[in-house]
């Protein structure tokens, strides 16, 4: 599937994990709207960026960097509230249009609860229409769901399928290990560790799942 353009629907949120500023990730946010989620507004400056609005409670974010975005509107939320930051941010994205959201530090950093809920709320906004994206510049991840679509990847870059429920019909092309209609119990590895030709061709009759890749990580070439 080739990366939709940016448009005035495009949004990228940046939340509170890591992020390496590569190439593809400048690609990923240029053009795009910004919405910062608390202690993810870190990343503006690196990556040359201005949200229109910053959401949360603000638990994570040093005095330093809100007096250095004093200017950026402000959504504040209390510490006691029924969801985080980050899906308040992606919830102000889409009341504001969002149809492609790009999770930037939406993966690793020091909190596995929440990169975890990240992959999860993904799959979540993938079952409602959206585009979604995570990346943390050095690795990339797209909810799987029913049906056919490319994920643009370099060649000899190593990426993983992990089942969040049992699959059936998998199809994997342009791949080291290429699989056809292939049925994935839930648990089983056998989709870790692949390596893309380039842009890998992907399908699916029924489950979810996510890819994992990194894109820069050629040592499977």
């Amino acid at each position: 599937m080739t990366k939709p353009a940016p448009t005035d629907q495009t949004f990228v949120v940046l939340l509170g994990g890591a992020l390496a500023v590569t190439p593809r990730l400048r690609a990923d946010v240029a053009g795009a709207r910004v919405v910062a989620a608390d202690g993810g507004m870190r990343h503006a400056a690196a990556l040359g960026l201005t949200p229109e609005i910053w959401v949360g409670d603000f638990d994570s974010t040093p005095p330093e960097l809100l007096a250095a975005w004093s200017g950026i509107e402000r959504q504040p939320w209390p510490a006691a509230k029924n969801e985080t930051d980050g899906a308040l941010a992606v919830s102000v994205a889409a009341e504001r249009g969002a149809k492609n959201i790009v999770l930037a530090g939406a993966l690793g950093g020091e909190r596995s609860d929440h990169a975890l809920m990240h992959l999860i709320h993904a799959v979540s906004l993938e079952e409602e229409g959206f585009s979604i994206k995570l990346t943390s510049g050095e690795e990339e991840a797209w909810p799987l769901l029913p049906g056919s679509r490319e994920i643009d990847l370099p060649q000899g870059s190593l990426f993983s399928v992990l089942g969040l429920s049992p699959l059936a019909g998998l199809s994997l092309g342009n791949v080291r290990y290429p699989l056809s209609d292939f049925t994935l119990p839930f648990g089983a590895s056998r989709t870790i560790s692949n390596v893309a030709g380039g842009p890998i061709r992907f399908s699916l009759a029924s489950g979810r799942a996510i890819l994992i890749a990194r894109p820069y990580d050629l040592s499977g070439a």
